[in-house]
This record gives C-alpha cells, structure tokens and sequence, in this order.
C-alpha cells in the first residue's frame, strides 16, 4: 500500500520528495500542498490515514520543519509527512480540521517554536504565559537564566 501512497503522490504532488531509508516512508511536502494531500490521506478509501499520532517541530538554525506521523489504523500503515518553513515567519495551514489530535500538538508547537497555524479554532499559548516573549526552543533564542548557545 505504501507504494500505491508514493505512486499517487508522485502524480499529484510533482514537487514532493521521498525519504525510505528509517523505518517508514518521510514524504517532503510544499507546506502549500499540505492541506490537500492530508485531506487526500485521510479521505481516500485506499489509503485512510485516519490516525495523527505525532506532530512535531524542528529547528535546523536555517529553517524549521513541521513533521506529522500518521497512521491508518484499518491498513496498518504509517508514513511521515515534513513541511519546510522559514525561520523569519514560519506559517502552515492547521489540520485540525482533518485530524482533532492536532489541536494541543499544533497549539505545543506555537507556544515553544511561533509557528503560526492558519485557521487553528484556539491558537494561543499552552504551557507558557499569554506575557512570555520568545519561542524557547528555537535555536535562536537566548535565555538569559541559563546562557545556553545552541
């Protein structure tokens, strides 16, 4: 099935690329064309990937990487969508829409990194301080407390 998920993508996402080498298939995805091949996952019978189970973000100091695990629970599949985005403003359209799982991890990812989800039902800090300044785990920023340079 996975190799049906990757011909499909390959037709439909002429940008997209791959990554096979762990453990499961990592699709890299335009974050513009997020949204629709998620609502394409989910939706089409042949792959249902009804099950976000990890959304996360990453700092690579030159720009950020949104990464979202998703299983089908009926296909007994996973694969691994990962969205780049700049560091200056990173944005990306919220799947809460798609997968309620999303809601808190998408809200996580705000509060400690600043990436802004478009059209998120509640987007506002989970575990810091509506006063907090800053996305402290972000390579570039500095704590004053702890003096850590990444």
């Amino acid at each position: 099935m996975i190799e049906e998920v990757k011909a499909f993508i390959c037709e439909n996402f002429s940008t997209a690329t791959f990554d096979e080498t762990g453990e499961w298939m990592n699709v890299f995805i335009e974050p513009v064309n997020l949204k629709a091949l998620a609502l394409i996952l989910r939706d089409k019978q042949l792959f249902n990937f009804d099950y976000l189970f990890c959304l996360t973000c990453i700092d690579w100091k030159t720009h950020l990487t949104m990464v979202y695990h998703l299983s089908s629970t009926g296909h007994r599949n996973s694969i691994v969508l990962k969205c780049n985005l700049i560091n200056e403003k990173p944005e990306i359209d919220s799947v809460t829409d798609i997968w309620r799982t999303a809601e808190f991890h998408e809200r996580e990812v705000f509060d400690l990194f600043g990436v802004q989800f478009t059209n998120h039902p509640d987007l506002r800090r989970l575990f810091l301080t509506d006063d907090f300044v800053g996305w402290p785990l972000r390579k570039d920023y500095d704590d004053p407390v702890n003096m850590i340079k990444l």
